[in-house]
This record gives C-alpha cells, sequence and structure tokens, in this order.
C-alpha cells in the first residue's frame, strides 16, 4: 500500500512539473494598443461585439430588476383590500 502511494506521489509530482512547456504569448501591448487609440467609441465597447452584447445585457437586466423592485414596493405600500 505505501508503495503505490509513493508511487502516485512521483507520477503527480512528475505530471506538474513537466506541464508547462509551452509558450505564452503576450497580447498585452496589442491590448493596449487597442484601447488607447482615439476613435470615439467609449473603453467598455472597444472589446468588439462580446462586449456590445455585455454591455447591452447588463442594461436590460438592471432595468428589468429596477421594474421588478419599484413592482414590489408599490404592492408592499399599497396593498389589495380585502372585501
Amino acid at each position: 500500500m505505501y508503495k503505490q502511494l509513493m508511487a502516485a506521489r512521483q507520477v503527480s509530482r512528475r505530471m506538474l512539473s513537466t506541464s508547462a512547456n509551452r509558450q505564452v504569448v503576450n497580447r498585452v501591448p496589442q491590448k493596449q494598443k487597442m484601447f488607447q487609440e482615439d476613435n470615439g467609441v467609449p473603453v467598455h465597447l472597444k472589446g468588439g461585439a462580446v462586449d456590445a452584447i455585455l454591455y447591452r445585457a447588463t442594461m436590460g437586466l438592471t432595468i428589468l430588476g429596477t421594474g421588478f423592485v419599484i413592482y414590489e414596493l408599490l404592492n408592499a405600500a399599497l396593498p389589495k383590500k380585502k372585501d
């Protein structure tokens, strides 16, 4: 049992130490250039279509949530009369 545990430990160590062989591409200068250029687009939309979709989804959920809160506050403030 002990030998199996030591073997598993050695295999896991070997797998962890050799897994970082590939090079990571540094894209920071490209992103900095894209976000710093003056083209009239707000910074929160300079990422492209994905940023526009996320922005619109966030605004839609915010408006929906605000409407729901107002509806619930009105329900709490003006309860229905029981006749």
